[in-house]
Order: C-alpha cells, then sequence, then structure tokens
C-alpha cells in the first residue's frame, strides 16, 4: 500500500454549513444535532444548520451549501447522502478553487465511506476531525458524471444490493444478509466482458466488484486493501462456485479472509470497462446504470476533513 497523502496543514474553519438526514439512522442524526452543534458552537465556528426531508430536497441542500461560500461543507447522514455531498463537493471544488471542504458525519446503517476514509462510525469523533482542520486530497472513482467513493458492484453483489434497497422490512444493514441469502437461492454466474487498463477479457464470474475504499453493505470488506489515495482502483473477482463454496466465504468476507481462497482474483488497475448481459451497477449503494460501465480513478480529486497523520 502506498503512503497516505500527506495532510494539508491544520485550517480551523470559521463557517461551517451543516446539512442533515434528520432520519438516517432510525433517528439517529436528529438525536445527536443538538449535541453536535454545541461542539461545533463551543468551538467557536459559525454553523448554519440544513435539514432535508426527502432526497430531492438533500441533493438541492449539498448543492447550495458546497456552493455556499463556507469553509467545510458538513453532511450528515448514511451511504446514500454522503454520495450526495462527494459529489457536489467535488463539483464544487473542480469549479472554484476556495469552495468548501467536504466533512463527514456518520449516522446511517452502513457508513462504508467514512470506514474507508479512517473517519470510523463514531459521529462524535468524526465532529472531533472536523474540527481539527485536517484536510487530505483523496482519489475518487468516476463512471460518467458519477463520482464513487466506496465500491462500484456488478454482479451477485449489485442484485443483493438492490433486493435490500427494495425491501421495507427490516431497516438498517440487517436488510443485507437477509437479501444476499434471498439472492443466492436462484444466482448463477455471469458473463462479463471486461476492458482492464486497455486489454480485453471475457470471464463467468460470481462477482467483479471495483473499489476506491475497502467495504460495502456496511463493512464486508469485499476490496481489502483498497487505498484511497494511491491513484489505483481495486478489483475483486470471484470467479464461478458452487452454493457451498460461496456460503462457507460470506463471513469471511467482513474481516477480508475471503481472498486466500483460489476462486478470488485481486487486481489493481487504472480503469476498467464493465460489460455483459443484463448486468446493472452500483456506486455507494445507489444505482449507477446498466453496463457498460466505464470506471476511471481520478487521483487527489477531493479535500475532505480527515484524521492527521
Amino acid at each position: 500500500m502506498s503512503s497516505p497523502e500527506p495532510a494539508v496543514a491544520p485550517r480551523p474553519p470559521s463557517n461551517i454549513a451543516l446539512v442533515v438526514n434528520p432520519s438516517a439512522g432510525k433517528g439517529r442524526s436528529q438525536e445527536l444535532l443538538p449535541e453536535i452543534a454545541g461542539r461545533i458552537r463551543d468551538a467557536g465556528h459559525e454553523l448554519d444548520i440544513w435539514l432535508s426531508r426527502d432526497f430531492d430536497e438533500a441533493h438541492s441542500l449539498i448543492n447550495k451549501a458546497a456552493n455556499s461560500g463556507a469553509d467545510v461543507m458538513v453532511v450528515m447522514g448514511g451511504d446514500g447522502m454522503l454520495h450526495l455531498g462527494v459529489n457536489e463537493a467535488v463539483r464544487a471544488q473542480q469549479s472554484a478553487p476556495a469552495a468548501p471542504t467536504l466533512g463527514l458525519i456518520p449516522s446511517g446503517t452502513g457508513n462504508d465511506l467514512c470506514r474507508g476514509l479512517d473517519i470510523g462510525t463514531d459521529p462524535l469523533a468524526a465532529v472531533e476531525i472536523i474540527l481539527g482542520g485536517h484536510e487530505n486530497a483523496v482519489d475518487l472513482a468516476r463512471v460518467g458524471e458519477a463520482y464513487i467513493g466506496t465500491i462500484i458492484a456488478s454482479g451477485f453483489d449489485a442484485m443483493v444490493n438492490r433486493r435490500a434497497n427494495d425491501m421495507r422490512w427490516p431497516k438498517g444493514s440487517s436488510r443485507y444478509p437477509l437479501a444476499l441469502f434471498a439472492v443466492l437461492r436462484t444466482f448463477e454466474p455471469l458473463h462479463y466482458q471486461l476492458t482492464i487498463d486497455g486489454v480485453r477479457r471475457d470471464l463467468d464470474a460470481m462477482l467483479v466488484a471495483v473499489g476506491n475504499t475497502r467495504s460495502y453493505g456496511g463493512g464486508i470488506r469485499i476490496c481489502p486493501d483498497a487505498d484511497p489515495a494511491d491513484g489505483l482502483l481495486d478489483v475483486t473477482i470471484i470467479h464461478p462456485v458452487g452454493r457451498p463454496t460461496l456460503l462457507r466465504l460470506m463471513p469471511l468476507l467482513y474481516t477480508g479472509g475471503f481472498v486466500t481462497d483460489p476462486c478470488v482474483e485481486l487486481l489493481r488497475v487504472r480503469s476498467i470497462t464493465i460489460d455483459g448481459p443484463g448486468l446493472v451497477g452500483f456506486g455507494d449503494g445507489e444505482m449507477i446504470g446498466a453496463t457498460p460501465l466505464a470506471v476511471e480513478q481520478i487521483p487527489a480529486a477531493l479535500r475532505v476533513c480527515r484524521p492527521a497523520v
């Protein structure tokens, strides 16, 4: 793994725009908001709080905050909310060097982006990271106009993601194991046409996952060595196996131990195009469209508050 990008010298923000999904994490955001706001204001910073009631309003508010002239735009919510924050922040930063740095407060059930950026899953600890004023430039994956901070899923994992998103019960990360077993009952290997750094490769696989960071689905370490500051994408291919093997590997997905199995292939690439009949892609847990998906790594794309190195 490469060394992390050196941190920019601490520059405690003077003005923070905080965009919150109050319903994230079964209302966890709403419960924590008074304490979080108090900590920010007690540290001497100006704070504007913008509450979103639905996805469209969240998108609009994050766009406005990213272009508001604040020193830091903080997004608080689950991975879907943070995905919006990443995309609006990187576009604003590309347009104006003085655009806000992005701060992230995890309060959902997955929190994979914050895991991958070493922010962790504790919302209050994330606030202290933001107040510390340390910034890093991190890589992002790009598919068309969409930027992805975590993983692009395109196979068995994408089907599980879609099934979990459609489930009304249960709420939270417990949907993923249930969705997984539901999909596994009828799943067959998929045919892929990959172009990896310009080289065509055809194969059958259970999944092809492309990672900027390590995990998805609430801690599934599908790209366990992914480093968001090395300028490369990590690709995990699980070649065709029977259901008993896949079931045996499932617990090891949370530790990364599955990569020692002969069915697993790991690659590091700069770009990859994924194609195949009937395949769709999910990025940061959100649908990004049908194949072909041309994925490229954008080094040092986004300024974000991270722990000091």
